[in-house]
Order: structure tokens, then C-alpha cells, then sequence
């Protein structure tokens, strides 16, 4: 089975790794229709400490089920499925209040060896509780958008829920990576009215005005934060969303949120601590967000996707073969490519 694995920084190869086997009877055995290079998979990319095993890389896939373990009864074999980038059990208390990233047994805390996406092949623990079944043949050209609700459609509209983006009220979304697009588009099926895209690249600010924003901001720091007060009248946004995960982000969003306000970060943080401030503190901002509970949501994004309401697979500026990944880790690196797609 051809996998691929991170060495160091910059170094990402595909090689021959173990082939993966029910080892629980809960387990599903998947063989990978398309998976995709991740924004956050480029920070290990810039500072992994270097290592002779290797890490399997990719969390985003969409799969079709090869085998399945004695007890799982929701999947069988020649289903296609999502695969949330996160397992869950589906039946403990966290998982039954759709917050599937802190399931007990499963979620984040507890490692799984269920190995990378960006693999022919891979084994998924939990199966009942984690993978989700869609009528769909593998050739299906919505399959981009499908891709999406395996992680980062999933969080844009976590960002957006978090943050309480509802009609009338003005939204910031800082950086125009994936997420910070889809959430833009999250925001505009809640019925946010103003919504202003914090980024620079114009490419991906365009597709963000196709999304929904309809002020776009290239300015950083106090320069950007004096643009959104300009934009609203002096009072800053609602919402603010970090899509980001640097702290300049997160300070520039307590700079650009009104009183009252809320900034909510779904950017995977870079740094250890971030101070909430006096001005949270006097402008009594609500400081929220967190990993995205993406399995929670499909039920809710899935049927836009079908229907062709919406396009969230247009994220996907390229497309390569798994055997390429590398490649795809340098244009994203690059800014050459906005997300790339992988192929087995």
C-alpha cells in the first residue's frame, strides 16, 4: 500500500507502508476514493522535529468500505462514506451531544493507530460512530464538495454557529485559506448581511466574494483593524472569526469585534497562550470556537451539497495523484494552490 509519510520539515514522501486490518470489532477497513493536503497539515510541514519512522500524514477522505468487524452494523462493504476527520464512538455522552472531538474513547485525546488519509488504504476505528454512508457512485463529480464535509466545510460553519452569525449582524473572517472561505459562505447561509474577508491573495478573496463576502480587506494589524471600523460605522463586527491560528490573527480579531462582541477561533493555534486582554475584558467579547465537531453537522450540509445549492468543493484549485503529494505540500506551501485534492 502506497502511503504518505512526513520525515522533517519539507519532507513529505510516498512509500510502501503496511497494509491496514480489522484489529476491533468495530473497525472498518476503507480503500480511499479522493483525500486531500490540509492547511494544518503545513505546520508540521514548517517545524515537524525530524524523524526516521516518519508520520502518516492527511485526515480529510472520502472512502469505500473494503471490510468490516464483527460488530459494526451501520456500513458494509461497498458503501461509500465520509470520513470525518476525527473518530467517534457515536454513543458516549460527548458524541451524543455533538461534541464527537472529545469522545471518551476516541476524539482527540485518545490516539487510535488508525494511520494517515493520504493512503490507498486505511483502517477506521469506530465505525458506526464516525463514518457517515452517501448514496453517491465513486465517480460522482460532486465528490469535491463532499470532501469538504470530512473537515473544513465542517469548520467554516462551526466558526459561523460558534459565533452566532444570524441576520442583520456584521461578520470578519480573517484569512482566506479553506476554512476561512467556507466560512464565509457558512455566514452567508445564516443570513449575515455585511460580511467582510480579511486576506491579500486575490485569487481566493475572488472566490470569497462568489461565496458571499461582500467587503474584502488586504490590510493586516492596525491598519486592517482601522479598515473594519471603517466598514462598520466605527463600531467593529459582531463577529469575528480567526481562521488563521498565528496570534497577530487572534489580536487583530479582539481589535476588529464590537462590544458585545464575539470572536471565535478555528484556527489550529500556533501558540501556547493568547492573553484575552482588558479590552475582552471592558467590551465584554465572548471568546469561542474549537475543533469543529464536523460529524455533528453533515446531516445539516449535506443535502446543499447534493442539490448543488452550494459549491464548497470549489475550494479545490488542483487536483494530483497520491503519488504527488509532495508536490501538493509545495504549492500549498507556495500559495500556488489553494487546497489540493489527491487521487489513489
Amino acid at each position: 500500500m502506497r502511503a504518505a509519510y512526513m520525515y522533517g520539515p519539507g519532507d513529505v514522501r510516498v512509500i510502501d507502508a503496511p497494509e491496514p486490518r480489522i484489529e476491533q470489532p468495530t473497525d472498518a477497513v476503507l480503500r480511499t476514493v479522493v483525500a486531500c493536503v490540509c492547511g494544518s497539515d503545513l505546520h508540521p510541514y514548517h517545524s515537524m522535529t525530524p524523524s526516521e519512522r516518519g508520520r502518516s500524514m492527511g485526515h480529510e477522505m472520502i472512502g469505500v468500505v473494503e471490510e468490516v468487524g464483527s460488530e459494526a452494523r451501520t456500513v458494509a462493504p461497498g458503501d461509500v462514506v465520509i470520513v470525518p476527520f476525527v473518530f467517534s464512538c457515536g454513543a458516549c455522552e460527548f458524541c451524543r451531544a455533538g461534541l464527537q472531538t472529545s469522545c471518551r474513547f476516541a476524539g482527540l485525546s485518545v490516539p487510535t493507530g488508525a494511520g494517515g488519509a493520504q493512503a490507498e488504504r486505511r483502517r477506521a476505528p469506530f465505525a458506526d460512530g464516525t463514518l457517515y454512508r452517501v448514496d453517491v457512485a465513486e465517480d460522482d463529480p460532486r465528490m469535491p464538495g463532499l470532501l469538504t464535509l470530512s473537515d473544513v466545510y465542517g469548520t467554516g460553519w462551526h466558526a459561523a454557529v460558534t459565533g452566532g452569525v444570524a441576520p442583520g449582524k456584521d461578520v470578519v473572517v480573517i484569512g482566506d485559506g479553506a476554512v476561512g472561505l467556507l466560512a464565509v459562505l457558512s455566514a452567508r447561509r445564516l443570513g449575515a448581511e455585511r460580511i467582510i474577508l480579511m486576506g491579500r491573495h486575490e485569487a481566493r478573496t475572488d472566490l470569497g466574494r462568489r461565496y458571499g463576502a461582500t467587503d474584502v480587506v488586504a490590510a493586516r494589524g492596525d491598519e486592517g483593524v482601522a479598515a473594519v471600523r471603517e466598514l462598520t460605522g466605527g463600531l467593529g463586527a459582531h463577529v469575528v472569526i480567526d481562521a488563521v491560528g498565528h496570534l497577530p490573527a487572534y489580536e487583530q480579531a479582539l481589535g476588529a469585534v464590537r462590544a458585545g462582541g464575539t470572536v471565535t477561533r478555528v484556527g489550529v493555534p500556533q501558540y501556547a497562550d493568547a492573553p484575552l486582554q482588558r479590552v475582552q475584558f471592558e467590551k465584554n467579547v465572548t471568546v469561542t470556537g474549537g475543533v469543529a465537531p464536523v460529524r455533528a453537522y453533515i446531516d445539516d450540509l449535506l443535502p446543499g451539497v447534493l442539490d448543488g445549492t452550494v459549491d464548497p468543493g470549489a475550494v479545490f484549485d488542483r487536483e494530483l495523484s497520491l503519488g504527488e503529494a509532495a508536490d501538493g505540500y509545495r504549492l500549498m506551501d507556495d500559495r500556488a494552490a489553494l487546497k489540493v485534492m489527491l487521487r489513489p
